[in-house]
């Protein structure tokens, strides 16, 4: 399995139970098709750096998850038919951006500097 991250904005004009229905939506479609969902970040409602669909604001989520290779081309077929979201992108992750990613997330930066004496 390889490591993913994916950003997803969605319409603004969603309510939080919305929201959140949409996000289960696709971590169970990752569940499902044997994946697994390492970290998810709501970020909330930010602006776009240009209109999209007439739209100035967008509710962003971030989410790493580990799935096969081939499953990506059925996430993006789901992502292009749903009308809430407005953009997606995935990345694929090598191991140190995977890491980077645990570090940033458990505060592991602050203790990765030695003293010197």
């Amino acid at each position: 399995m390889n490591s993913y991250e994916m950003m997803v904005i969605f319409t603004p004009v969603l309510s939080d139970d919305e929201f959140k229905a949409a996000q289960k939506r696709y971590t169970d479609l990752v569940e499902k098709h044997g994946g697994e969902i390492v970290h998810g970040n709501p970020w909330g409602l930010k602006s776009l750096a240009y209109p999209i669909q007439k739209k100035t604001t967008g509710i962003y989520w971030v989410v790493e998850y580990k799935a096969a290779s081939d499953f990506n081309a059925k996430l993006n077929i789901q992502l292009h038919r749903d009308e809430q979201v407005l953009r997606h992108m995935y990345t694929a992750l090598d191991k140190y951006a995977v890491e980077y990613n645990y570090k940033k997330r458990n505060g592991g930066f602050a203790n990765t500097q030695k003293a010197e004496a």
